[in-house]
């Protein structure tokens, strides 16, 4: 029994990483954005309340934080700070990618 549970348990902790890893990506969200200087695609994960994207090869994940208006998401350093379909992105204070928005769906 106990060689069993010795085979078994690698197994059934594989099966719990894996089911863990659905979960997370059922969700996050893609955002493709077309920003003036270039576009950006944003990960937003709903459950953990954070962004990740890519910004000059570097990746960042930012957290979200308190805003009167739209969402922000910041690491004190980096924000992004998006609202309905459009998005900023700041590095202390200084816009780095600005008119960033989302598609319109074609119908």
């Amino acid at each position: 029994m106990k060689k069993i549970a010795i085979i078994a348990l690698p197994i059934l902790l594989t099966g719990c990483s894996y089911y863990g890893q659905m979960v997370e990506r059922m969700h996050t969200d893609t955002l493709e954005y077309q920003c003036d200087e270039q576009p950006l695609t944003v990960r937003l994960n709903n459950t953990r309340q954070e962004v990740h994207f890519v910004y000059d090869n570097k990746p960042l994940t930012l957290k979200q934080g308190l805003s009167a208006s739209g969402a922000r998401y910041t690491d004190g350093i980096w924000v992004l700070w998006s609202k309905e379909e459009s998005a900023t992105v700041y590095n202390r204070d200084r816009i780095v990618l600005n008119n960033c928005h989302l598609p319109t769906p074609k119908r």
